[in-house]
Parts: structure tokens; C-alpha cells; sequence
């Protein structure tokens, strides 16, 4: 039952490596604070789905939990409103798909940015709209196989209403529809599995293949270099 790239799963296994150098505090911080922003200012994560989905990834980082609330503060004060999520979207070399989502308070600076690491690699900046129809948004939730066998999480994953399930080393990936990852995640955690992370993300719904290894090199170095820009909070690509 695996409908989903080889990328994708090589893509999380080198974030998960990355995540602490990758994942700044403050960009983990921003993400707190766009969730409540987004949340209609709601500050408690038991009433914000995705709030409590930052905390969770905050938390996997080691970040205090001064800086967490802090984060949370910010968003509920008169000067969040400077803060915003942005989006962008274009062609990476071979003409793979992608989107950045970033969160800042200049957005002319970090457009600039943006499209200067798409001109210095040749990638194509495009307009709203050019690819984002080619994904959709979905739920991930990973399981770690300390407690359960594959097969009892694939069967309890599956009873909750599953859409795909991936065995990857010592974890298993369960994915969702959107709107179903806050219920079936607690349902998993009421099931006594241990879940050690969950978040939505962009499933590409048309995906390429690149089987010339220097062009995945070049490929993979422009998608960790947008990675690396200061505001950016996640890319996604329909790589294969």
C-alpha cells in the first residue's frame, strides 16, 4: 500500500538528519506564530489543529518552551499583523515543479531573495497559480515501531481511515486526507502508538522522473539552498 515518491521518503529521511541545522528556532517560531495568526488568533493548541502541530515540531527541536510561548504572544499582539505567509511557486531545472512557502515580515526582501536563487540556478520563477494545481494538501503522521509491529500499526492505521501507509526503517508513515489527520492522529495516540510527528504538506499529484544524476545533484542543491534562505519555511517539488 505506497503511493508515494521515492523522493519524498529520501527527502524526509535527509530532513529528519537536517532538521536542527534546517529548521531554525526562528523559523519554528514564525510557523508557531502563523498558526495562530491563521487560526483566527486562537492561542490554545487544543483548539488549533495546526498550532498544535507547530508546538509538536518546536518541541522535537528542543526549542524552550520560553521561545514557544513567546512565539504564541507575538502572534495575539497588535504588531503580528507585520508577519505573513508567503508563497511561491516556479521550475526547478528540467522543469520540475515546485512551491516555497516562507514566512516574513518584508515580503519585497524576501522575494528578491527568492528570485535571486532562482535566476543563480536555472530555475524559473513563476506567477500564482502555474503549479500549485498540480498538488494537493494532505496529512502525514509518522509512527515509531518501538512499542508495535508494522503489521499492527498498517491494521490500526487502517481501521482509522488511512489513505496510504509506507514502512520506512524503524517508522511507519500513515497518510491522510487534510481533514482528517487532527482525528485520526488522536486516535493513533488513544491506540497507545507512539507518534512522533504530524504535519500537512503539499502531495504532488503529477510527478517526474529525473534519471540523469547530475541533474538531480543540481536539482536537490537548488531545492536545500531555497531550504537555507532565512524565511523559508518548507519547498516541495512532484520529483519521483
Amino acid at each position: 500500500m505506497s503511493g508515494h515518491s521515492k523522493w519524498s521518503q529520501i527527502k524526509r529521511s535527509k530532513g529528519l538528519k537536517d532538521q536542527k541545522k534546517g529548521q531554525t528556532f526562528t523559523k519554528l517560531a514564525n510557523a508557531i506564530t502563523i498558526a495562530v495568526k491563521q487560526g483566527g488568533a486562537v492561542a490554545d493548541p487544543e483548539q488549533n489543529f495546526r498550532l498544535r502541530l507547530a508546538i509538536d515540531a518546536a518541541r522535537t527541536a528542543n526549542m524552550p518552551k520560553e521561545n514557544i510561548d513567546r512565539a504564541i504572544k507575538r502572534a495575539i499582539e497588535k504588531d503580528a499583523g507585520q508577519l505573513q505567509e508567503v508563497t511561491y511557486e516556479g521550475f526547478a531545472p528540467d522543469g520540475i515543479s515546485i512551491i516555497v512557502e516562507a514566512a516574513t515580515n518584508n515580503p519585497a526582501r524576501t522575494t528578491a531573495e527568492i528570485k535571486s536563487i532562482f535566476n543563480k540556478n536555472n530555475a524559473s520563477f513563476g506567477q500564482p497559480g502555474s503549479v500549485s494545481y498540480q498538488f494537493r494538501q494532505i496529512g502525514r503522521i509518522v509512527v515509531s515501531k518501538t512499542n508495535h509491529v508494522f503489521d499492527e500499526i498498517f491494521n490500526i492505521a487502517l481501521e482509522q481511515g488511512a489513505e496510504d501507509i509506507d514502512e520506512e526503517g524503524d517508522e511507519v508513515l500513515i497518510y491522510t486526507k487534510f481533514q482528517d489527520l487532527s482525528g485520526i492522529k488522536q486516535k493513533l495516540d488513544e491506540a497507545g502508538l507512539m507518534v512522533i510527528e504530524a504535519d500537512v504538506f503539499r502531495e504532488p499529484q503529477i510527478k517526474m522522473e529525473v534519471n540523469d544524476p547530475i541533474l538531480l545533484s543540481k536539482i536537490e542543491n537548488f531545492v536545500e539552498l531555497l531550504e537555507g534562505q532565512d524565511d523559508v519555511l518548507r519547498v516541495y517539488t512532484n520529483l519521483a
